[in-house]
């Protein structure tokens, strides 16, 4: 009996041509991977930086609520101003309660500067001429007073990358929300306004990059 044996190109392996075909659908498989791997770890880290600014206004807006809700009465404050508000600005006045110790006033001072939001307040006191001299220098961005600088905290930084920070007031007179430069006549860059008139606050955050704004409305002087 004859045997017919096989040639031995027969058993031979891929050819040059089908090896280059399928290297090139593993590479294009490989870039399609990648590419995928790629959008989801993006969209992560986007997600992530999403969370974290959100919650970073959350904290801003209830530490904000907490010193809207402490602003020193006029009754206390004789006359003076509690509140003052700006573009990028913000001054008031507060209440500080502490365990067995008499209720004092300190000043809280806002401010967005090269889109960081920081938030600063003064030592607290019951000498009223002290406070006198404090708000003066918060306006005076610090001031030469070297006492008044040393009664000052060091600024916490709130957010980073805020592109704008904008505030309107509620007046007791009804009528309406007014933004802070237009509510002074005398005015055109801040009010300087007490809490007996102005009874609501409401400040809008707009993150850079974003078209969108934040806003929350504050009752002044709620409990």
């Amino acid at each position: 009996m004859h045997v017919k044996r096989r040639s031995k190109n027969a058993w031979s392996g891929f050819t040059l041509v089908e090896m280059i075909i399928a290297i090139t659908i593993l590479a294009m498989v490989a870039i399609l991977g990648w590419r995928g791997l790629d959008g989801i770890v993006r969209s992560r880290v986007a997600l992530t930086n999403e969370m974290e600014q959100t919650r970073g206004m959350q904290l801003t807006f209830a530490q904000l609520q907490s010193d809207c809700a402490q602003i020193a009465p006029v009754s206390l404050m004789s006359a003076r101003p509690t509140l003052l508000a700006a573009p990028g600005r913000l001054l008031m006045v507060r209440l500080v309660f502490a365990d067995q110790q008499p209720t004092r006033i300190q000043i809280v001072d806002y401010r967005l500067r090269d889109g960081r939001l920081t938030r600063q307040e003064s030592a607290p006191t019951r000498d009223l001429n002290q406070l006198d001299s404090m708000w003066q220098s918060a306006l005076n961005d610090g001031g030469d007073n070297a006492a008044n600088n040393q009664a000052v905290n060091q600024a916490v930084l709130l957010q980073s990358d805020i592109a704008s920070m904008q505030m309107q007031l509620w007046g007791s007179d009804g009528q309406g929300w007014r933004p802070s430069a237009a509510a002074n006549a005398g005015s055109q860059d801040t009010v300087n306004v007490n809490a007996n008139h102005w009874t609501g606050l409401q400040v809008a955050l707009q993150p850079r990059g974003h078209d969108s704004v934040m806003a929350k409305t504050f009752l002044l002087g709620a409990s």
